[in-house]
């Protein structure tokens, strides 16, 4: 760390030497205004390693707090970040071939080579930049600029032959179903992406800086870096490539959303740092090497757009290959605690169902229900409701209230007692307090024991009371799919006794988004 301040002649001097290598690559973008001539990988690695350097020489004696620096200190930070987009741009352009990614409707090709021909004119803008700013500060213009032969990218056609020995795994359903779920999991965390793809233009500043900042695309970004780790140490040269066709597919997608991100996250970083008024105004104003507008169509049109469509397929993909790979099996749970199978339990098991795309099928009393379905879970529960009002008749009847026939002008005092009577036995649960009954119950004429039993099933219509029922249900699937509905029930099916949400496990976590 620099703690005493250095005179400008030495630090001229420093940044002269060190820039030399810098300045002659921006002198030949300069000079070749054609994209296609100056953005190689060759040329963009060097760039990037250069100026890479610089910001890290600059920043270590504060350039960025200097009135004279900072504005070179800037648009090197300038050249750092475009150029490593525009590498990861042509790499994810080189490597769509090998990626062989399922189709779209979009023309992915051509949106790529428009984010490159967008990253190379701010290249091209900061470079003439950076070689004025250069000129005036009083560095050294190297005489002899490269040559277009020093950062040529032709590459000979064909590969090298694979003529090493494959690894052997002897679990190839397993392998399939580990990196298969591990997407799927990740797939359900990335919903702001996919708001984001379909937000208007207009609101793009208020989404970047609400939902999509460059911290959370950052930790996306990783996410998904570790899951190509993943597949890497587990699946690639491994004979369960040739096996399964269907991973190699899955592993192009994956790298592409990564690339994607990446490019996502050095777009946010950019409009933050640059754009959004997180420096000072006048720093602001003349650094306009690209506006905010554009640069939020390339991070929302391109890369987030590009990033949730091949996720999107990557889902489908994942669930098949899930399917294909499917152990059936099944498990008895115990029905939903408070109201049966309403809206919140029916919706975190057909979310739960939708998550692995797999067929999931539910039995009881011999009759079959579509458990990816809410409706026919909703049928289920008019089962459920209707065998709870049987068995509550019984436990009426044990309460002997015949003998009270004659007293029709205390009905409501004898509905009343029964309520209690059976919520003290464990039979009911009773949520609202005080119980409101018909106002008509004591004009009511006919059987004592319906009378009671009619208003208490009123009653359970309307959640004021829930009749309590030893009732277990079977689902029959996918193993895996079952495992998690298992956990689900063993969690109150994400509410308590009264309906209250509770938290769910972590395994569970996507169930919330």
């Amino acid at each position: 760390m620099v703690s005493s301040t250095i005179t400008e002649e030495n630090f001229r001097d420093l940044i002269d030497r060190r820039t030399m290598m810098l300045l002659g690559i921006v002198d030949y973008i300069s000079q070749n205004r054609s994209a296609e001539k100056f953005l190689t990988r060759p040329l963009l690695g060097e760039l990037l390693s250069q100026s890479i350097q610089i910001e890290e020489l600059l920043d270590a004696y504060g350039a960025k707090n200097n009135r004279k620096w900072c504005r070179f200190r800037s648009i090197i930070a300038t050249i750092k970040l475009f150029s490593d987009v525009s590498y990861e741009l042509l790499h994810i352009q080189h490597s769509l071939p090998a990626y062989r990614l399922l189709p779209i409707k979009e023309n992915f090709n051509k949106a790529t080579g428009d984010a490159i021909a967008f990253t190379a004119d701010t290249l091209l803008q900061a470079s003439v930049q950076i070689y004025n700013q250069a000129t005036h500060l009083g560095l050294t213009i190297p005489k002899s600029a490269p040559k277009d032969a020093d950062y040529a990218d032709k590459l000979p056609a064909g590969r090298l032959p694979r003529d090493l020995a494959t690894r052997r795994v002897e679990t190839v359903s397993e392998t399939v179903t580990l990196l298969a779920t591990a997407f799927l999991n990740l797939a359900d965390d990335t919903e702001l992406a996919q708001m984001a793809s379909q937000t208007d233009t207009e609101e793009y500043g208020t989404k970047i800086s609400d939902a999509l900042s460059e911290e959370t695309l950052r930790q996306l970004q990783n996410r998904f870096h570790n899951l190509q780790s993943l597949y890497d140490t587990y699946v690639s040269e491994t004979d369960v490539e040739d096996f399964d066709k269907n991973l190699s597919v899955l592993r192009g997608h994956i790298s592409v959303i990564f690339h994607l991100l990446k490019t996502a996250t050095s777009f946010a970083h950019y409009y933050e740092r640059h754009i959004s008024g997180h420096i000072g105004e006048e720093l602001s104003k003349a650094e306009s090497l690209v506006t905010g507008k554009d640069l939020l169509e390339k991070l929302m049109g391109y890369s987030i757009n590009y990033a949730n469509c091949y996720l999107v397929c990557a889902q489908r993909l994942c669930q098949e290959m899930l399917r294909n790979y499917a152990e059936i099996g099944e498990i008895e749970v115990h029905i939903p605690q408070y109201r049966g199978f309403h809206v919140r339990p029916s919706t975190f098991v057909s979310k739960i169902v939708f998550h692995y795309g797999s067929k999931i099928e539910i039995k009881l009393d011999d009759e079959s229900y579509d458990a990816g379905s809410t409706l026919e879970l909703f049928r289920i529960n008019e089962k459920i409701n209707a065998e709870k009002r049987r068995w509550l008749a019984t436990e009426i009847a044990r309460l002997q209230l015949a003998d009270q026939e004659g007293e029709q002008a205390n009905m409501e005092s004898i509905v009343r007692g029964a309520i209690l009577i059976l919520a003290e036995r464990g039979k009911l649960i009773i949520y609202e307090h005080p119980l409101e009954l018909s106002r008509d119950l004591n004009t009511k004429e006919g059987v004592l024991l319906k009378v009671v039993a009619d208003e208490i099933a009123r009653l359970q219509a309307t959640g004021k009371i829930d009749i309590e029922i030893d009732l277990n249900i079977t689902f029959i699937g996918d193993k895996r799919v079952l495992v998690d509905i298992k956990l689900l029930a063993e969690n109150g099916y994400g509410e308590d006794n009264f309906g209250n949400n509770i938290a769910l496990p972590k395994a569970l976590s996507y169930l919330r988004h």
